[in-house]
């Protein structure tokens, strides 16, 4: 079993690797059976994995910092700030080349040495305010309206 000290260095050694976009270290670092939901999405491991590398592909310079960081029994929390520039499409908006600040919490459970479940809520309102908000409000609406199902995110090669 792992201390709380192993298990927060577990959950944030999962975001240093998407940050620096070494795939096959997060791979390992994932549960097989790991679940994320999270803003309305549910995915498995590869999902997870592509939707990240989409996500790193999209914004270029991305650092995180982690001000707060909370371990209880195999359970993580961690209020996070990201800060890019939005330099490709992402969830059908077009890049905008803003410099973005992205603010969220997530929780990972940790189980023999590896996250094996993460929970993720995001200030998408202030993502959109500047992203653009007519973008990802128009394309939110029309998914949500329309009741479209988005095509599941794919992972790409390491």
């Amino acid at each position: 079993m792992s201390t709380l000290e192993e298990n927060k260095e577990i959950a944030l050694n999962v975001s240093r690797a998407i940050m620096d976009g070494r795939w096959n270290e997060l791979d390992g670092m994932l549960a097989d059976t790991f679940t994320y939901t999270g803003d309305g999405f549910h995915f498995s491991k590869d999902e997870y994995i592509g939707f990240m590398q989409d996500m790193k592909h999209a914004f270029s310079g991305l650092k995180m910092e982690f001000p707060h960081v909370v371990a209880e029994g195999s359970q993580v929390s961690v209020r996070f700030v990201s800060r890019a520039i939005n330099t490709g499409s992402f969830m059908g908006a077009p890049a905008n080349r803003h410099n973005l600040e992205i603010h969220g919490i997530f929780v990972r459970r940790i189980e023999n040495g590896k996250v094996a479940q993460e929970w993720q809520s995001t200030d998408l309102l202030g993502v959109m305010r500047q992203i653009g908000f007519g973008a990802l409000f128009g394309y939110a609406l029309f998914v949500g309206l329309f009741k479209v199902k988005q095509k599941p995110p794919v992972r790409k090669p390491a």
